[in-house]
């Protein structure tokens, strides 16, 4: 089993990817595979709603976007980790999510999903909960951990006197590895993932 992690961060090793390691050492030490993505610090596209890929399956922008969604497609889970930019997960990497989930959301169906949060201060909880809708509108499992998935400080050295936040991270890893374990046991005792209905409506009518 694997587990990708992707860091939204413009920093590769900054707060947000001190987080994201303490969560890939736990999944390790379960015997879990994980990658992390570091989605990069240049200029990145945002969804110009061309529905391209509906015909094509892929993005019409042909990034980094495509190349996650094509790993995702083999992979067991996913966390998402940003800073908090004015109370909200990065710009790049909410446009690297919107490409993905739209143009690839079969990659993620029915696979557990965490969303993992670094601020100096404030701004994690609204963050978190737009990750999150992600993976609620996927039919993607949502694994918690024994707090809410953040962590604080201003530089890694910070992040790393979080004590509490770190063990938030762990927990995490841990909570994710059991669940990974839990979902693969159903598949193969005769519990597959249900078919869900596809049913769209706008309001108006």
């Amino acid at each position: 089993m694997k587990v990708l992690l992707v860091n939204g961060s413009s920093r590769p090793n900054g707060c947000t990817g001190t987080a994201l390691e303490e969560a890939a050492r736990a999944l390790r030490e379960e015997g879990i595979e994980t990658e992390t993505v570091f989605i990069g610090n240049e200029a990145l596209p945002d969804c110009i709603a061309c529905r391209k890929c509906r015909t094509t399956g892929r993005c019409v922008f042909d990034d980094a976007v495509n190349q996650f969604v094509e790993k995702a497609r083999a992979a067991d889970g996913f966390i998402f980790g940003s800073p908090v930019y004015y109370a909200h997960p990065s710009g790049r990497l909410l446009s690297f999510m919107d490409r993905a989930f739209y143009s690839g959301g079969s990659s993620f169906q029915y696979k557990p999903a965490a969303a993992v949060l670094s601020a100096r201060r404030a701004g994690t909880t609204a963050s978190f909960d737009v990750i999150n809708k992600h993976f609620t509108i996927a039919s993607m499992p949502v694994v918690s951990s024994t707090y809410w998935n953040h962590v604080y400080g201003n530089e890694p050295e910070e992040v790393n006197g979080d004590k509490e936040g770190l063990m938030t991270m762990y927990n995490l890893g841990k909570n994710m590895a059991w669940l990974l374990r839990c979902i693969e046991l159903g598949k193969q005792n005769g519990a597959p993932h249900p078919e869900n209905e596809k049913i769209f409506t706008n309001f108006i009518r």
